[in-house]
This record gives C-alpha cells, sequence and structure tokens, in this order.
C-alpha cells in the first residue's frame, strides 16, 4: 500500500497547477491520466487579459498574471525547456468606429493598464488592415502541447503518474481517507475537463462543453511576429508556421474532425491574409465550459475529500494557477473559496 497526500485525475493545465501547488509545498501525490482529453493539448495557449471581441477585461485579469507568468517560468526551470512566448496581441479594426470603441475602452481604469493608445499602422504587404491595429500588453502564448508532454514525462520518471483510465468504481472513500487500488490519500481532486461527464460524483454539474477545431498552416511569406486577432486568432509558431483558431460547436462532443470547421477557418483567414498557405495539421478538442464563465471548484457535498477543478473554458492558461491556488488553500489552510467558482453558488 503506498500512502500520499493526493490522487489527482487529470493532467491539463488545472491538474498540471494544483500539481504545481503540492510540489512547491511538499506533499505527495500521485496523477491518473489517459489523454483522453485534448482541449490543453491542442489549445493555442494565449494568455490574454482582454475580452477582444467587446473591449472588456477578463474575469480577474490582474490577479491571474500575477499568479500565472511566475509559475510558468518555475516550470520552465523544473522542465528546462522554454514555455512562455511573449508576443503583443493585435486586434485588427474593422472600421474607424472600430478604433473610437478602442480608445474609449482604454481610457477606462480597468483597462489602461492593459491595451495601448496608440494606433498601430499595418506594414505587413500580407495582412488585410486598412484600419491597422490596436496592442493588447501583458500578453503572449504559452507551449501547453509542450508543457503536458514534458510534465508528464517529469512525473513518469518521478513514479507519480499512472497513464490510464480512472476507474470510479474502485474509489473507496472512508471519512478520513480514500483508498483506490494500492493508493491511499488524505484527498482526491477530480481535473479531467470535458472527462467530468463520465464521473458519476460530478457529472451533474453543468459543465456544457464546446467543441473547438483549429489549423495548422505554413505560410513562409507571412512573417509575423506578433498574434492576430480578427474573426481569428492567427498565432505565430515558429518556422513559418502559424495556429489559426477557433470554431465552436455546441452540440458535436466528439474530438473528429471535419471539412466544415476547416472551409469555415480557411474562409476567414483568406479575408485576413492574402499570402500562399497550406493547411499542415488539424485537431479537434472539447473546451469545459460553463454557462457563467466561471470554473467549477470546490469540495463534494458528501464526501468531503473529494474536490473538483474544472470549468477553465479557453482561459485556461491565465486561469489555472488561481483556480488551483484557491483549492489548495480551501483544502488545506480552511480558507474560503472565491464565491464566483465554489459550486455552491449552483445550490441557489
Amino acid at each position: 500500500m503506498k500512502i500520499v497526500d493526493y490522487i489527482i485525475v487529470g493532467c491539463g493545465l488545472a491538474g498540471i497547477a494544483f500539481c504545481e501547488q503540492l510540489r512547491a509545498t511538499g506533499k505527495d501525490y500521485v496523477v491518473f491520466d489517459n489523454k483522453s482529453q485534448q482541449s490543453s493539448r491542442v489549445a493555442a495557449g494565449l494568455y490574454n487579459p482582454v475580452i477582444l471581441k467587446r473591449f472588456t477585461k477578463v474575469w480577474r485579469a490582474k490577479e491571474q498574471l500575477e499568479l500565472a507568468l511566475p509559475k510558468y517560468k518555475t516550470l520552465e526551470q523544473l522542465l528546462a525547456i522554454k514555455l512562455n512566448h511573449k508576443l503583443p496581441i493585435y486586434r485588427k479594426f474593422a472600421s474607424i468606429e472600430e478604433q473610437n470603441e478602442w480608445f474609449v475602452a482604454s481610457d477606462k481604469p480597468v483597462l489602461n493598464q492593459f491595451l495601448s493608445v496608440d494606433l498601430i499602422h499595418n506594414s505587413n504587404v500580407s495582412i488585410n488592415a486598412k484600419y491597422g491595429f490596436g496592442e493588447v500588453l501583458h500578453s503572449g502564448r504559452i507551449n501547453t502541447s509542450q508543457l503536458i508532454s514534458s510534465y508528464s514525462s517529469y512525473l513518469l520518471n518521478n513514479g507519480q503518474i499512472e497513464q490510464d483510465a480512472f476507474q470510479y468504481d474502485l474509489l473507496d472513500i472512508q471519512s478520513d481517507y480514500v483508498h483506490y487500488k494500492d493508493l491511499r490519500a488524505k484527498y482526491i481532486v477530480f481535473a479531467e475537463g470535458f472527462g467530468i461527464s463520465k464521473n458519476p460524483f460530478f457529472n451533474a454539474l453543468p459543465l456544457n462543453g464546446t467543441k473547438g477545431e483549429m489549423l495548422t498552416i505554413s505560410a513562409p511569406k507571412l512573417k509575423m511576429d506578433f498574434i492576430l486577432k480578427s474573426s481569428v486568432f492567427i498565432v505565430p509558431l515558429g518556422e513559418g508556421l502559424y495556429w489559426v483558431g477557433s470554431t465552436y460547436e455546441w452540440e458535436d462532443k466528439t474530438h473528429d474532425t471535419t471539412n466544415e470547421a476547416k472551409v469555415a477557418l480557411v474562409d476567414k483567414l483568406k479575408q485576413i491574409i492574402n499570402c500562399e498557405f497550406e493547411v499542415v495539421n488539424q485537431v479537434a478538442g472539447i473546451r469545459p465550459t460553463t454557462k457563467d464563465r466561471r470554473p467549477l471548484v470546490g469540495s463534494h457535498s458528501e464526501y468531503n475529500r473529494m474536490f473538483v477543478l474544472n470549468g477553465l473554458g479557453s482561459r485556461g492558461v491565465m486561469m489555472s494557477p488561481y483556480v488551483a491556488n484557491q483549492l489548495y488553500n480551501y483544502i488545506e489552510n480552511g480558507e474560503p473559496l472565491d464565491k464566483e467558482i465554489d459550486i455552491k453558488r449552483l445550490d441557489k
């Protein structure tokens, strides 16, 4: 029998963020992950403090960034890899009216630290942007696929991950511990993303799940050194490759790619850039989204040693360290959760 402090189910952004809370405080843990959930792996990994459709601040943006960026620096040192690619996001303007809306937004106290007041004129002949761009500050990209792959290897080398599906019916829940196969733990945390739909303990939570499909294109002539937001995001990956996404589909809950999504993304892309490009890859994932756009964090209503860490939607890079910190302090220090993320809000 192996005794640990925590069992964690899921090794996406939420699971890794919680592992890092445990590692920093010397807690023992074992992770279960079978790579069935792809949203963290295929995401662009953007951290962006502004909702660019409406020019409004992301919820808890400042607090999230202050926690997240040092965490990714620590992970870079731990794993000896480059994760954080600091890049400005340029919001393409479609009209003079959008320019004016941007400048009004950038003058607001809650946004002026994130939105540049300078209009950027387009100098890239491969981009159609006659009205120029607005620049988002404190933005960039985390290489999520490399993070998850490297962190899983790190856990494997330390004997801290089981790469198979978690079997819920084998979980024995006692008043002062949980028992699973040859493991005994003080607590269990489920950080499964959309996989929660198969979890009998938490599948009643209102996690909608939104499918997104993304393309990787090769466009050597584009030569773009910033992230471009228009009707889609275009994100430079290096060596002439770009991530293009994403679609939003609420009914299809599979990881299968579709020609319809490819056509839709290519059509939008052709309105933004005018150089030749080739689609070299297409992927799909199910974002763990919620109706109120807030995470699902907290303890099971019946089992006080069982917790959930989920519902990060499309903002897992920024949000995961914040919610992991909240849950850790809730469990270990008895601190109350932020009311906006606590699943007890759903009791109402």
